[in-house]
């Protein structure tokens, strides 16, 4: 049974009808979109972190968001949550429609 928040990237599908580069981008920007979505969820669970007599002042809450943006690009890079795939296999059939 394949676990969604299994590490690393699914084998890419059978992409006979669409061009290596094509592909490519395709796993590029689902990746994009996963690390999007993953920014918005690690930014949400870091809100309150800090809060109170030990607060890291306005400068930890600057320096907080490139860390959760690097957060969430290496774990879609690394294969994320399973909604790069997702959108990776709706990117490839929507080329391959427009193929046809």
């Amino acid at each position: 049974m394949a676990s969604a928040l299994a590490l690393g990237p699914t084998p890419a599908l059978s992409t006979a009808n669409v061009s290596p580069a094509v592909a490519a981008k395709a796993r590029a920007t689902a990746q994009d979109f996963e690390a999007v979505f993953l920014n918005s969820m690690f930014n949400q669970m870091f809100t309150h972190v800090n809060e109170g007599p030990f607060n890291g002042g306005q400068a930890a809450n600057t320096w907080r968001s490139f860390l959760t943006d690097e957060y969430s690009k290496n774990f879609a890079k690394a294969g994320g949550i399973g909604i790069a795939d997702s959108v990776y296999k709706e990117l490839i059939a929507l080329q391959e429609v427009k193929a046809k």
